[in-house]
Protein backbone atom coordinates (compact mmCIF):
# COMPACT_ATOMS: atom_id res chain seq x y z
CA UNK A 1 0.00 0.00 0.00
CA UNK A 2 3.11 2.70 1.03
CA UNK A 3 4.87 1.41 -2.36
CA UNK A 4 1.64 2.58 -4.34
CA UNK A 5 0.61 5.47 -1.66
CA UNK A 6 4.23 7.00 -3.28
CA UNK A 7 3.56 6.25 -7.06
CA UNK A 8 0.43 8.03 -6.70
CA UNK A 9 2.22 11.25 -5.24
CA UNK A 10 4.97 11.13 -7.80
CA UNK A 11 2.38 11.00 -10.86
CA UNK A 12 0.11 13.31 -8.30
CA UNK A 13 -1.11 16.20 -10.69
CA UNK A 14 -0.70 19.19 -8.80
CA UNK A 15 3.42 18.08 -8.69
CA UNK A 16 3.70 16.83 -12.43
CA UNK A 17 1.12 19.38 -14.44
CA UNK A 18 2.05 22.52 -12.42
CA UNK A 19 5.43 23.04 -9.97
CA UNK A 20 4.46 25.62 -7.34
CA UNK A 21 7.58 28.03 -8.37
CA UNK A 22 6.24 28.16 -11.59
CA UNK A 23 2.59 29.01 -9.96
CA UNK A 24 4.24 31.81 -7.92
CA UNK A 25 6.68 33.21 -10.83
CA UNK A 26 3.76 33.68 -12.78
CA UNK A 27 1.44 35.04 -10.06
CA UNK A 28 4.24 37.47 -9.77
CA UNK A 29 4.72 38.39 -13.68
CA UNK A 30 0.86 38.94 -13.65
CA UNK A 31 1.44 41.42 -10.49
CA UNK A 32 3.48 43.33 -12.62
CA UNK A 33 1.24 43.85 -15.05
CA UNK A 34 -0.96 45.12 -13.35
CA UNK A 35 1.16 47.59 -11.50
CA UNK A 36 2.50 48.58 -14.87
CA UNK A 37 -1.70 48.78 -15.44
CA UNK A 38 -1.81 50.85 -12.44
CA UNK A 39 0.94 53.06 -13.95
CA UNK A 40 -1.12 54.02 -17.25
CA UNK A 41 -4.11 54.74 -14.57
CA UNK A 42 -2.01 57.59 -13.10
CA UNK A 43 -0.97 58.84 -16.00
CA UNK A 44 -4.56 59.15 -17.02
CA UNK A 45 -5.70 60.30 -13.98
CA UNK A 46 -3.04 63.29 -13.60
CA UNK A 47 -3.34 64.29 -17.57
CA UNK A 48 -7.48 64.79 -16.52
CA UNK A 49 -6.53 66.49 -13.35
CA UNK A 50 -4.08 69.07 -15.31
CA UNK A 51 -6.69 69.82 -17.33
CA UNK A 52 -9.58 70.51 -14.73
CA UNK A 53 -6.51 73.01 -13.29
CA UNK A 54 -5.76 75.40 -16.18
CA UNK A 55 -6.27 78.56 -15.57
CA UNK A 56 -7.69 78.22 -11.60
CA UNK A 57 -4.43 78.56 -10.09
CA UNK A 58 -2.98 75.81 -11.93
CA UNK A 59 0.73 75.53 -13.75
CA UNK A 60 1.47 78.17 -15.97
CA UNK A 61 2.22 77.83 -19.64
CA UNK A 62 5.93 77.29 -19.42
CA UNK A 63 4.76 74.33 -16.80
CA UNK A 64 2.53 72.62 -19.04
CA UNK A 65 5.41 73.05 -21.89
CA UNK A 66 7.17 70.78 -19.38
CA UNK A 67 4.97 68.50 -17.64
CA UNK A 68 2.84 67.27 -20.70
CA UNK A 69 6.00 65.81 -22.43
CA UNK A 70 7.07 64.10 -19.41
CA UNK A 71 3.63 62.49 -18.84
CA UNK A 72 3.78 61.37 -22.67
CA UNK A 73 7.22 60.07 -22.24
CA UNK A 74 5.87 58.41 -19.16
CA UNK A 75 2.68 56.80 -20.65
CA UNK A 76 5.07 55.87 -23.87
CA UNK A 77 7.60 54.04 -21.75
CA UNK A 78 4.86 52.31 -19.69
CA UNK A 79 3.29 50.92 -22.78
CA UNK A 80 6.70 49.45 -23.80
CA UNK A 81 7.23 47.69 -20.14
CA UNK A 82 4.51 45.36 -21.75
CA UNK A 83 6.66 44.03 -24.16
CA UNK A 84 8.90 43.09 -21.53
CA UNK A 85 6.75 41.44 -19.49
CA UNK A 86 5.15 39.32 -22.11
CA UNK A 87 8.71 38.35 -23.17
CA UNK A 88 9.88 37.84 -19.98
CA UNK A 89 12.85 39.56 -20.72
CA UNK A 90 14.77 40.62 -18.16
CA UNK A 91 14.07 38.48 -15.62
CA UNK A 92 11.78 40.01 -12.84
CA UNK A 93 13.92 41.86 -10.29
CA UNK A 94 15.26 43.70 -12.84
CA UNK A 95 12.56 44.79 -14.43
CA UNK A 96 10.82 45.71 -11.20
CA UNK A 97 13.65 47.69 -10.10
CA UNK A 98 13.79 49.41 -13.68
CA UNK A 99 10.07 50.35 -13.65
CA UNK A 100 10.06 51.33 -9.94
CA UNK A 101 13.23 53.96 -10.91
CA UNK A 102 11.14 55.30 -13.20
CA UNK A 103 8.52 55.96 -11.10
CA UNK A 104 10.29 57.29 -8.12
CA UNK A 105 11.93 59.78 -10.84
CA UNK A 106 8.66 60.85 -13.02
CA UNK A 107 6.62 61.50 -9.62
CA UNK A 108 9.45 63.84 -7.42
CA UNK A 109 10.24 65.18 -10.81
CA UNK A 110 6.30 66.15 -10.97
CA UNK A 111 6.26 67.08 -7.66
CA UNK A 112 9.09 69.78 -8.00
CA UNK A 113 7.76 71.20 -11.18
CA UNK A 114 4.12 71.65 -9.18
CA UNK A 115 5.65 73.17 -6.07
CA UNK A 116 7.41 70.58 -4.04
CA UNK A 117 6.09 68.84 -1.40
CA UNK A 118 3.21 70.54 -0.99
CA UNK A 119 1.83 69.46 -4.16
CA UNK A 120 1.01 66.55 -2.59
CA UNK A 121 1.88 64.56 -5.42
CA UNK A 122 4.61 62.64 -3.37
CA UNK A 123 1.92 60.34 -1.91
CA UNK A 124 2.13 58.65 -4.89
CA UNK A 125 5.13 56.24 -4.21
CA UNK A 126 3.29 55.11 -1.80
CA UNK A 127 1.02 53.01 -3.67
CA UNK A 128 3.73 52.12 -6.03
CA UNK A 129 6.19 51.30 -3.21
CA UNK A 130 3.82 48.73 -1.89
CA UNK A 131 3.31 47.23 -5.18
CA UNK A 132 6.50 46.38 -5.41
CA UNK A 133 6.90 45.13 -2.18
CA UNK A 134 4.30 42.76 -2.65
CA UNK A 135 5.50 41.50 -6.23
CA UNK A 136 9.45 41.43 -5.35
CA UNK A 137 8.87 39.59 -2.05
CA UNK A 138 12.57 40.46 -0.78
CA UNK A 139 14.23 42.80 1.19
CA UNK A 140 14.72 44.73 -2.28
CA UNK A 141 11.34 46.47 -1.06
CA UNK A 142 13.79 48.58 1.22
CA UNK A 143 16.05 49.76 -1.62
CA UNK A 144 13.20 50.75 -3.64
CA UNK A 145 12.45 52.72 -0.03
CA UNK A 146 15.56 54.25 -0.05
CA UNK A 147 15.90 55.40 -3.35
CA UNK A 148 12.66 57.11 -2.93
CA UNK A 149 13.75 58.41 0.00
CA UNK A 150 17.04 59.97 -1.73
CA UNK A 151 15.11 62.08 -4.51
CA UNK A 152 12.66 63.21 -1.97
CA UNK A 153 15.70 64.48 0.06
CA UNK A 154 17.56 65.20 -3.02
CA UNK A 155 14.46 67.78 -4.36
CA UNK A 156 14.21 69.23 -1.23
CA UNK A 157 17.73 70.43 -1.54
CA UNK A 158 17.71 71.34 -5.14
CA UNK A 159 14.71 73.48 -4.05
CA UNK A 160 16.65 75.23 -1.01
CA UNK A 161 19.64 75.37 -3.48
CA UNK A 162 17.69 76.86 -6.48
CA UNK A 163 15.66 79.67 -4.78
CA UNK A 164 17.93 80.78 -1.43
CA UNK A 165 15.18 83.09 -0.34
CA UNK A 166 12.43 80.10 -0.12
CA UNK A 167 12.74 78.28 3.17
CA UNK A 168 12.40 74.62 2.94
CA UNK A 169 10.53 73.07 5.50
CA UNK A 170 12.58 69.22 5.88
CA UNK A 171 9.84 67.69 8.37
CA UNK A 172 7.45 67.27 5.38
CA UNK A 173 10.01 64.97 3.22
CA UNK A 174 11.08 63.30 6.54
CA UNK A 175 7.65 62.03 7.32
CA UNK A 176 7.23 61.12 3.99
CA UNK A 177 10.44 59.33 3.82
CA UNK A 178 9.46 57.94 6.83
CA UNK A 179 6.08 56.58 5.28
CA UNK A 180 7.97 55.23 2.72
CA UNK A 181 9.79 53.04 4.69
CA UNK A 182 7.33 52.35 6.41
CA UNK A 183 5.15 51.10 3.61
CA UNK A 184 7.75 49.16 2.13
CA UNK A 185 8.89 47.23 5.32
CA UNK A 186 4.67 46.46 5.61
CA UNK A 187 3.99 45.29 2.51
CA UNK A 188 7.59 43.17 2.60
CA UNK A 189 6.34 41.29 5.54
CA UNK A 190 2.38 41.21 4.05
CA UNK A 191 4.26 39.47 1.14
CA UNK A 192 6.66 37.06 3.40
CA UNK A 193 3.39 36.25 5.04
CA UNK A 194 1.65 35.48 1.55
CA UNK A 195 4.33 33.59 0.63
CA UNK A 196 4.42 30.96 4.06
CA UNK A 197 0.35 30.96 3.38
CA UNK A 198 0.64 29.84 -0.33
CA UNK A 199 3.15 27.02 0.21
CA UNK A 200 1.57 25.99 3.53
CA UNK A 201 -1.61 26.06 1.21
CA UNK A 202 0.14 24.32 -1.29
CA UNK A 203 1.63 21.66 0.90
CA UNK A 204 -1.72 21.21 1.91
CA UNK A 205 -3.30 20.72 -1.77
CA UNK A 206 -0.80 17.97 -2.12
CA UNK A 207 -1.53 16.30 0.91
CA UNK A 208 -5.20 16.33 0.22
CA UNK A 209 -4.59 15.41 -3.24
CA UNK A 210 -2.60 12.58 -2.01
CA UNK A 211 -5.79 11.23 0.71
CA UNK A 212 -7.94 12.17 -2.24
CA UNK A 213 -6.20 9.24 -4.25
CA UNK A 214 -5.32 7.15 -1.63
CA UNK A 215 -9.20 6.90 -0.25
CA UNK A 216 -10.22 6.38 -3.98
CA UNK A 217 -7.82 3.24 -3.88
CA UNK A 218 -9.11 2.02 -1.29
CA UNK A 219 -12.64 2.72 -1.90
CA UNK A 220 -12.27 0.81 -5.70
CA UNK A 221 -9.60 -2.18 -4.11
CA UNK A 222 -12.81 -2.70 -0.90
CA UNK A 223 -14.12 -6.13 -1.88
CA UNK A 224 -17.83 -5.05 -1.10
CA UNK A 225 -19.92 -2.07 -3.03
CA UNK A 226 -19.78 0.92 -1.94
CA UNK A 227 -22.28 3.83 -2.66
CA UNK A 228 -22.56 7.23 -1.27
CA UNK A 229 -26.02 8.52 -1.20
CA UNK A 230 -27.03 12.76 -0.49
CA UNK A 231 -30.39 13.47 1.86
CA UNK A 232 -31.87 13.01 -1.30
CA UNK A 233 -31.27 9.62 -1.83
CA UNK A 234 -29.22 10.73 -4.89
CA UNK A 235 -26.00 8.51 -5.71
CA UNK A 236 -22.75 10.61 -5.43
CA UNK A 237 -20.43 8.37 -5.36
CA UNK A 238 -19.41 4.36 -6.62
CA UNK A 239 -16.38 1.98 -7.02
CA UNK A 240 -15.90 -0.58 -9.35
CA UNK A 241 -17.26 -3.68 -7.55
CA UNK A 242 -20.96 -2.21 -7.81
CA UNK A 243 -20.43 -2.57 -11.68
CA UNK A 244 -18.82 -5.97 -10.97
CA UNK A 245 -22.01 -7.11 -8.50
CA UNK A 246 -24.13 -7.24 -12.23
CA UNK A 247 -27.01 -5.03 -13.34
CA UNK A 248 -26.91 -1.71 -15.01
CA UNK A 249 -24.36 0.32 -13.89
CA UNK A 250 -25.30 3.43 -11.34
CA UNK A 251 -24.63 7.14 -13.29
CA UNK A 252 -23.69 9.73 -10.71
CA UNK A 253 -26.26 11.60 -10.03
CA UNK A 254 -29.03 9.11 -10.58
CA UNK A 255 -31.43 9.10 -7.39
CA UNK A 256 -30.91 5.17 -5.80
CA UNK A 257 -34.84 4.80 -6.37
CA UNK A 258 -34.09 4.74 -9.91
CA UNK A 259 -31.29 2.39 -9.76
CA UNK A 260 -32.57 0.18 -7.22
CA UNK A 261 -35.90 0.48 -6.17
CA UNK A 262 -35.56 -2.64 -3.75
CA UNK A 263 -32.59 -0.94 -2.51
CA UNK A 264 -33.92 2.56 -1.95
CA UNK A 265 -36.74 0.85 0.28
CA UNK A 266 -34.29 -0.61 2.81
CA UNK A 267 -32.72 2.99 2.59
CA UNK A 268 -35.81 4.16 3.65
CA UNK A 269 -36.45 1.43 6.45
CA UNK A 270 -33.06 2.34 7.69
CA UNK A 271 -33.74 6.63 7.54
CA UNK A 272 -36.59 6.04 9.69
CA UNK A 273 -35.19 3.39 12.25
CA UNK A 274 -37.39 0.75 11.63
CA UNK A 275 -34.36 -1.43 10.98
CA UNK A 276 -34.52 -4.55 12.48
CA UNK A 277 -32.17 -7.99 11.64
CA UNK A 278 -30.36 -6.57 8.05
CA UNK A 279 -32.56 -8.07 5.30
CA UNK A 280 -31.46 -9.59 2.49
CA UNK A 281 -31.06 -8.14 -1.39
CA UNK A 282 -31.86 -10.28 -4.66
CA UNK A 283 -29.64 -8.90 -7.13
CA UNK A 284 -29.25 -10.05 -10.59
CA UNK A 285 -28.59 -13.79 -9.34
CA UNK A 286 -26.71 -12.60 -6.19
CA UNK A 287 -27.75 -12.72 -2.95
CA UNK A 288 -26.56 -9.26 -1.26
CA UNK A 289 -26.44 -7.89 2.30
CA UNK A 290 -26.78 -3.92 2.61
CA UNK A 291 -25.23 -2.57 5.31
CA UNK A 292 -25.60 1.11 6.11
CA UNK A 293 -23.73 3.92 7.69
CA UNK A 294 -24.81 7.36 8.71
CA UNK A 295 -21.81 9.97 7.51
CA UNK A 296 -23.22 12.93 9.40
CA UNK A 297 -25.27 13.44 12.83
CA UNK A 298 -28.04 11.52 12.30
CA UNK A 299 -29.46 9.13 9.75
CA UNK A 300 -31.53 12.19 7.32
CA UNK A 301 -27.53 13.37 5.94
CA UNK A 302 -25.16 11.20 3.82
CA UNK A 303 -25.28 7.79 3.91
CA UNK A 304 -22.48 5.03 2.85
CA UNK A 305 -24.06 1.81 1.81
CA UNK A 306 -21.89 -1.75 2.00
CA UNK A 307 -22.97 -4.04 -0.35
CA UNK A 308 -21.44 -7.62 0.62
CA UNK A 309 -21.99 -10.25 -1.67
CA UNK A 310 -23.28 -13.31 0.68
CA UNK A 311 -22.20 -15.76 -2.52
CA UNK A 312 -18.79 -14.75 -2.35
CA UNK A 313 -18.75 -14.82 1.62
CA UNK A 314 -20.31 -18.63 1.76
CA UNK A 315 -17.69 -20.03 -1.12
CA UNK A 316 -14.81 -18.31 1.01
CA UNK A 317 -16.79 -19.97 4.25
CA UNK A 318 -16.71 -23.02 2.18
CA UNK A 319 -12.78 -22.93 0.96
CA UNK A 320 -11.89 -22.50 4.64
CA UNK A 321 -13.78 -25.51 5.63
CA UNK A 322 -12.96 -27.24 2.67
CA UNK A 323 -9.67 -26.89 2.76
CA UNK A 324 -8.82 -28.65 6.16
CA UNK A 325 -12.02 -31.11 5.75
CA UNK A 326 -10.73 -32.27 2.21
CA UNK A 327 -6.72 -33.12 3.40
CA UNK A 328 -8.96 -34.96 6.20
CA UNK A 329 -11.10 -36.87 4.03
CA UNK A 330 -8.61 -37.61 1.04
CA UNK A 331 -6.59 -39.26 3.60
CA UNK A 332 -9.79 -41.31 5.26
CA UNK A 333 -11.26 -42.11 1.58
CA UNK A 334 -8.05 -43.93 1.17
CA UNK A 335 -7.73 -45.75 4.32
CA UNK A 336 -11.61 -46.90 4.44
CA UNK A 337 -11.13 -48.39 1.14
CA UNK A 338 -8.92 -50.97 2.19
CA UNK A 339 -10.59 -52.26 5.54
CA UNK A 340 -13.75 -51.49 3.06
CA UNK A 341 -12.82 -54.37 0.47
CA UNK A 342 -12.23 -56.66 3.39
CA UNK A 343 -15.40 -56.65 5.13
CA UNK A 344 -17.44 -56.95 1.28
CA UNK A 345 -15.13 -59.91 0.34
CA UNK A 346 -15.99 -61.57 3.95
CA UNK A 347 -19.51 -60.76 3.66
CA UNK A 348 -19.46 -62.38 0.33
CA UNK A 349 -17.83 -65.66 1.54
CA UNK A 350 -20.24 -65.70 4.33
CA UNK A 351 -23.80 -65.36 2.15
CA UNK A 352 -21.90 -68.29 -0.20
CA UNK A 353 -21.09 -70.16 2.70
CA UNK A 354 -24.52 -70.15 4.35
CA UNK A 355 -26.75 -69.33 1.64
CA UNK A 356 -29.50 -71.30 3.50
CA UNK A 357 -29.83 -69.18 6.63
CA UNK A 358 -32.41 -66.46 6.19
CA UNK A 359 -31.02 -64.42 8.87
CA UNK A 360 -27.64 -64.67 8.11
CA UNK A 361 -28.38 -63.68 4.30
CA UNK A 362 -29.91 -60.72 5.77
CA UNK A 363 -27.55 -60.05 7.84
CA UNK A 364 -25.33 -60.20 4.90
CA UNK A 365 -27.29 -57.66 2.60
CA UNK A 366 -27.07 -55.70 5.46
CA UNK A 367 -23.54 -55.70 5.27
CA UNK A 368 -23.38 -55.40 1.62
CA UNK A 369 -25.61 -52.38 1.24
CA UNK A 370 -24.24 -50.21 3.97
CA UNK A 371 -20.38 -51.45 2.62
CA UNK A 372 -21.73 -49.82 -1.05
CA UNK A 373 -22.99 -46.80 0.78
CA UNK A 374 -19.50 -46.19 2.36
CA UNK A 375 -17.96 -47.23 -0.71
CA UNK A 376 -19.74 -44.35 -2.87
CA UNK A 377 -19.42 -41.90 -0.25
CA UNK A 378 -15.84 -42.72 -0.36
CA UNK A 379 -15.75 -42.02 -4.09
CA UNK A 380 -17.75 -38.71 -4.04
CA UNK A 381 -14.96 -37.64 -1.32
CA UNK A 382 -12.18 -38.68 -4.00
CA UNK A 383 -14.31 -36.72 -6.88
CA UNK A 384 -13.57 -33.56 -5.13
CA UNK A 385 -10.22 -32.98 -6.43
CA UNK A 386 -11.31 -34.37 -10.43
CA UNK A 387 -12.61 -30.40 -10.51
CA UNK A 388 -8.84 -29.53 -10.88
CA UNK A 389 -8.40 -31.64 -13.85
CA UNK A 390 -10.40 -29.89 -16.83
CA UNK A 391 -9.82 -30.62 -20.48
CA UNK A 392 -12.62 -28.00 -21.83
CA UNK A 393 -14.02 -28.40 -25.71
CA UNK A 394 -16.44 -26.74 -27.61
CA UNK A 395 -19.48 -29.09 -27.44
CA UNK A 396 -22.60 -28.66 -29.72
CA UNK A 397 -25.04 -28.73 -26.49
CA UNK A 398 -28.29 -30.05 -29.04
CA UNK A 399 -26.45 -32.92 -29.95
CA UNK A 400 -24.37 -33.98 -27.10
CA UNK A 401 -27.64 -33.94 -24.53
CA UNK A 402 -29.76 -35.80 -27.34
CA UNK A 403 -26.79 -38.47 -26.93
CA UNK A 404 -26.65 -38.37 -22.94
CA UNK A 405 -30.15 -38.63 -23.28
CA UNK A 406 -30.35 -41.60 -24.56
CA UNK A 407 -27.67 -43.19 -23.15
CA UNK A 408 -29.22 -42.29 -19.94
CA UNK A 409 -32.69 -43.97 -20.66
CA UNK A 410 -31.18 -47.44 -21.88
CA UNK A 411 -29.10 -47.26 -18.73
CA UNK A 412 -31.90 -46.28 -16.33
CA UNK A 413 -34.81 -48.81 -17.89
CA UNK A 414 -36.61 -45.64 -18.88
CA UNK A 415 -39.06 -46.21 -21.64
CA UNK A 416 -40.79 -42.71 -21.82
CA UNK A 417 -39.51 -39.75 -23.91
CA UNK A 418 -37.57 -36.89 -21.97
CA UNK A 419 -38.16 -34.09 -23.90
CA UNK A 420 -35.95 -31.05 -25.09
CA UNK A 421 -37.07 -27.78 -25.85
CA UNK A 422 -35.90 -24.67 -26.80
CA UNK A 423 -32.41 -23.78 -29.01
CA UNK A 424 -30.62 -26.72 -30.24
CA UNK A 425 -27.61 -25.10 -32.14
CA UNK A 426 -26.03 -23.66 -28.84
CA UNK A 427 -22.20 -23.59 -28.53
CA UNK A 428 -20.53 -24.23 -24.97
CA UNK A 429 -17.37 -25.23 -23.70
CA UNK A 430 -17.02 -27.14 -21.19
CA UNK A 431 -14.92 -30.38 -20.36
CA UNK A 432 -17.43 -33.50 -21.69
CA UNK A 433 -16.70 -35.73 -18.86
CA UNK A 434 -17.15 -33.35 -16.45
CA UNK A 435 -21.14 -32.11 -18.06
CA UNK A 436 -21.79 -35.49 -18.62
CA UNK A 437 -21.18 -35.93 -14.71
CA UNK A 438 -23.52 -33.04 -13.46
CA UNK A 439 -26.06 -33.95 -15.65
CA UNK A 440 -26.09 -37.89 -14.44
CA UNK A 441 -26.45 -37.01 -11.02
CA UNK A 442 -29.38 -33.74 -12.12
CA UNK A 443 -31.25 -36.06 -13.89
CA UNK A 444 -31.23 -39.12 -12.04
CA UNK A 445 -32.19 -37.08 -8.28
CA UNK A 446 -35.17 -35.51 -11.17
CA UNK A 447 -35.99 -38.48 -12.52
CA UNK A 448 -36.26 -39.88 -8.78
CA UNK A 449 -38.30 -37.54 -7.43
CA UNK A 450 -40.62 -36.95 -10.67
CA UNK A 451 -43.72 -38.74 -11.34
CA UNK A 452 -43.02 -40.58 -14.07
CA UNK A 453 -44.63 -40.07 -16.77
CA UNK A 454 -44.60 -38.30 -19.95
CA UNK A 455 -42.90 -34.94 -19.41
CA UNK A 456 -42.49 -35.31 -15.89
CA UNK A 457 -38.99 -34.95 -16.43
CA UNK A 458 -37.83 -32.40 -19.61
CA UNK A 459 -34.86 -30.40 -20.10
CA UNK A 460 -34.81 -26.89 -21.51
CA UNK A 461 -32.36 -25.22 -23.37
CA UNK A 462 -32.29 -21.21 -23.71
CA UNK A 463 -30.44 -17.82 -23.33
CA UNK A 464 -30.18 -15.80 -20.35
CA UNK A 465 -28.85 -11.80 -20.94
CA UNK A 466 -26.01 -13.22 -23.51
CA UNK A 467 -25.47 -16.66 -21.99
CA UNK A 468 -26.34 -20.21 -22.59
CA UNK A 469 -28.32 -22.08 -19.93
CA UNK A 470 -29.41 -25.52 -19.50
CA UNK A 471 -32.64 -26.56 -17.39
CA UNK A 472 -33.30 -29.54 -15.59
CA UNK A 473 -36.77 -29.88 -14.76
CA UNK A 474 -39.34 -32.24 -13.06
CA UNK A 475 -43.15 -32.56 -11.34
CA UNK A 476 -41.91 -33.85 -8.38
CA UNK A 477 -41.62 -31.84 -4.76
CA UNK A 478 -40.00 -28.62 -4.39
CA UNK A 479 -36.98 -27.93 -2.51
CA UNK A 480 -38.27 -26.83 0.93
CA UNK A 481 -37.40 -23.10 1.06
CA UNK A 482 -35.58 -23.26 4.23
CA UNK A 483 -32.98 -25.47 2.93
CA UNK A 484 -32.58 -23.80 -0.74
CA UNK A 485 -29.65 -21.80 0.44
CA UNK A 486 -28.29 -24.62 1.97
CA UNK A 487 -28.71 -26.80 -0.84
CA UNK A 488 -25.21 -26.88 -2.59
CA UNK A 489 -23.53 -26.97 0.71
CA UNK A 490 -21.28 -30.18 1.17
CA UNK A 491 -22.54 -33.03 3.20
CA UNK A 492 -26.27 -31.49 3.23
CA UNK A 493 -28.81 -33.75 2.15
CA UNK A 494 -32.91 -34.14 2.96
CA UNK A 495 -31.78 -37.90 2.27
CA UNK A 496 -31.39 -40.07 5.08
CA UNK A 497 -29.02 -42.74 2.30
CA UNK A 498 -27.26 -39.31 0.89
CA UNK A 499 -24.21 -38.43 1.35
CA UNK A 500 -24.88 -34.80 0.69
CA UNK A 501 -22.03 -34.24 -1.92
CA UNK A 502 -23.71 -35.14 -5.25
CA UNK A 503 -24.89 -30.96 -5.94
CA UNK A 504 -21.88 -29.66 -4.12
CA UNK A 505 -19.62 -31.72 -7.07
CA UNK A 506 -21.71 -30.81 -9.39
CA UNK A 507 -22.11 -27.16 -8.62
CA UNK A 508 -17.76 -27.10 -8.17
CA UNK A 509 -17.48 -28.75 -11.77
CA UNK A 510 -19.40 -26.40 -13.45
CA UNK A 511 -17.48 -23.03 -11.85
CA UNK A 512 -14.50 -25.28 -12.67
CA UNK A 513 -15.95 -25.48 -16.50
CA UNK A 514 -16.66 -21.42 -16.14
CA UNK A 515 -20.31 -21.93 -15.41
CA UNK A 516 -23.07 -21.74 -12.49
CA UNK A 517 -25.25 -24.11 -10.73
CA UNK A 518 -28.40 -23.08 -9.71
CA UNK A 519 -31.86 -23.75 -8.27
CA UNK A 520 -35.28 -22.34 -9.90
CA UNK A 521 -38.19 -23.51 -8.51
CA UNK A 522 -40.76 -22.86 -11.66
CA UNK A 523 -44.15 -21.27 -11.68
CA UNK A 524 -46.12 -24.06 -12.72
CA UNK A 525 -44.24 -26.03 -9.79
CA UNK A 526 -41.93 -28.71 -9.86
CA UNK A 527 -38.32 -28.41 -9.43
CA UNK A 528 -35.50 -27.01 -11.82
CA UNK A 529 -31.71 -27.00 -12.12
CA UNK A 530 -30.37 -24.72 -14.39
CA UNK A 531 -26.70 -24.46 -15.47
CA UNK A 532 -25.62 -20.98 -16.83
CA UNK A 533 -22.75 -21.28 -19.05
CA UNK A 534 -19.52 -18.47 -19.16
CA UNK A 535 -20.88 -17.03 -16.56
CA UNK A 536 -18.34 -17.21 -13.98
CA UNK A 537 -15.56 -16.97 -16.79
CA UNK A 538 -17.32 -13.55 -17.54
CA UNK A 539 -17.35 -12.62 -13.93
CA UNK A 540 -13.52 -13.23 -13.69
CA UNK A 541 -12.58 -11.41 -16.46
CA UNK A 542 -14.65 -8.15 -14.97
CA UNK A 543 -12.48 -8.66 -11.73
Amino acid sequence: MSKEWRASKAVNPVNAEQDPAQIASEARWRSLRLLNGFRLLVVFGLAIGLQLRVGRQGPDSAQLGIIIPVLMLYATTASLFFFGIVWRKPRLSAQLTLQVGLDILFIVFLMHEMGGIRSGLGMLLLPFLAGAGLIARSRMTLFHAALATLALLGEAVHSTLETPAYTVDFMPPVLLCLACFAVAWVSHRLASYAEENRALAERREIDLANLGQLNQRILQDVSDGVLVLDRDGVIHQFNEQIVRLGGPAPQLGMPLAEWSPALAGLVARWRDEDWGKPGLLSWQRKTLRPRFLALGANRGGNVLIYLEDMDRLRREAQQLKLAALGRLTANLAHEIRNPLGAITHAAQLLQEEHHDDPLLARLTRIINENALRLDRMVTDVLELNRRDRVQRRELQLGEWLADFIEEFRQQEGITVALPVGGAALATVRFDPGHLHQVLWNLTRNGWRYCGKQQGSLYFVLGELDGYVVLDVCNDGPAVPADAQHQLFEPFFTTEAKGTGLGLYIAREICAANGAALEYLTPVEGGACFRIVFGVVDAEKNEE
